[in-house]
């Protein structure tokens, strides 16, 4: 691991003016990526006291971290946090901003890995101990916190089964990095058993911080004023949240089917929600859309900023709504019968799963199920999530859960299953004392 960490400060130091145009070239689109670059190399501003440190590179982990934040922050907590992306920064400071007014919430740009750069970082912010979200494994970062003293674990951590047989066919660096940390805080116990088998030690089963985030009320408040204005009490809807490059041909092919299907038997007319994961793609999926011969509506022209319909606007036409918004995803989700969460018919796997079961909506997923094989799997033993093979397997499941209340019979399952994956933030709280007393930094 020294010659290891040896070679990759060489490497850093080679490719830190490619990062840097890295940078500058996602700055064209959002600006953002340029502001605070001294952070980067750890210059900060003035602060005093300690800190409980969170890492969480983008929007995705930071949301992951939310609940456990809140809870931080209600113990009297004064909380860093840091990120790699705009977009995790923005949903720091947009998520706890009374905090941030006050000083108890610090959000920043994580520092370029560096040992120099991660001492300065400790000195100024002073960690109690620090969680990284998810599957981050920065190795100086984790070097630096080891070396200093500083208490890093994993949360809400996860090991695929994909990366795990990867790893120990090709390389032991995966386990030499966990036993890094300090601790692990691991999402279910299949996850734990696979970093046990690399090593790793001083391990606590605390379950998926996602169950834990709080439902934006305003989103289903306006879900249901929508569905009132647009008369769809009786019309069947799907959301296919979180789309990728490479999938909404297929999804069209399937809403084709049902819809065909829909029109033949005299039922009434679905509308899909079509939600894609990438706004610049947002234009162009609508506009191919709307060549296949779909009647789109697009969020961005039909509702105004409250989500309400714009005059003259008319949903009883339209084939497909266009969900080109970003942070409205539970609106869109709130208006389904079922929902189809995007990824899973691409190699790099399907989406989180958790907010559509959050609101009792069964869903559908692709065969590619690697990235959220917790708590996917479990889902589908409890009857609340379903894999298909093929986009043929996916209309026939939408046509079935759609018009034969499948939906509204799955509601209780729904209900139990997360009521019994809920409370990882008091579990991830309650573990934390036990794990610090058994860190150890030999080695």
């Amino acid at each position: 691991m020294r010659l290891f960490l040896i070679g990759y400060a060489v490497l850093w130091a080679i490719t830190l003016p490619l990062v840097l145009l890295y940078l500058l070239w996602r700055s064209r689109r959002d600006p953002l990526y340029r502001r605070h670059i001294a952070e980067r190399f750890g210059i900060y501003p003035a602060h005093s006291g300690e800190t409980v440190w969170v890492h969480a590179v983008s929007l995705g982990e930071m949301r992951s971290a939310g609940p456990l934040i809140a809870e931080l922050l209600e113990r009297g907590e004064t909380v860093v946090t840091t990120h790699f992306t705009p977009a995790g920064r923005k949903a720091a400071t947009a998520l706890f901003p009374s905090e941030v007014a006050k000083g108890r919430l610090v959000a920043l740009y994580v520092p370029f890995e560096y040992d120099w750069v991660y001492r300065r970082f400790f000195r100024r912010f002073r960690p109690k101990y620090g969680l990284v979200m998810e599957i981050e494994m920065w190795p100086r970062m984790i070097a630096s916190a080891r070396k200093d003293r500083v208490p890093l674990f994993m949360c809400n951590g996860q090991y695929p089964e994909k990366s795990f047989n990867r790893d120990t066919d090709r390389t032991a660096l995966r386990g030499e990095l966990a036993r890094g940390f300090a601790g692990l805080m691991i999402k279910s116990e299949t996850h734990a058993e696979r970093f046990r088998a690399l090593g790793a030690t001083n391990i606590a089963v605390t379950g998926e911080l996602r169950f834990d985030q709080p439902i934006p009320p305003h989103l289903l408040t306006a879900a249901e004023a929508f569905s009132k204005a647009a008369d769809m009490d009786d019309r069947p809807v799907v959301c296919t949240a979180s789309s990728v490059q490479g999938e909404d041909e297929q999804y069209l092919q399937a809403y084709k089917t049902v819809q065909d299907r829909a029109g033949k038997a005299g039922l009434p007319k679905p509308l899909f929600i079509h939600v894609p994961r990438a706004p610049e793609r947002f234009a162009l999926i609508g506009d191919m859309l709307e060549a296949a011969g779909q009647n789109v509506l697009r969020r961005s022209k039909a509702l105004n900023s409250a989500l309400g319909l714009l005059p003259d606007t008319s949903v009883a036409e339209a084939d497909i709504l266009l969900g080109d918004s970003l942070g409205e995803m539970y609106f869109y989700l709130a208006l389904s019968d079922i929902t189809v969460v995007g990824g899973g018919f691409v190699a790099k796997g399907a989406h989180n799963v958790i907010e559509p079961l959050a609101l009792q909506k069964p869903v559908l997923v692709g065969p590619h199920i690697w990235t959220i094989e917790y708590p996917a799997v479990e889902a589908m033993a409890a009857g609340v999530l379903t894999r298909v093979e093929t986009i043929d397997e996916l209309a026939d499941a939408l046509f079935d859960g759609l018009y034969s209340k499948q939906a509204v019979k799955a509601k209780q399952r729904l209900k139990q299953f997360y009521a019994e994956h809920s409370g990882a933030t008091q579990r991830t709280l309650e573990a934390l004392p036990g794990l610090i007393e058994g860190a150890h930094y030999d080695g």
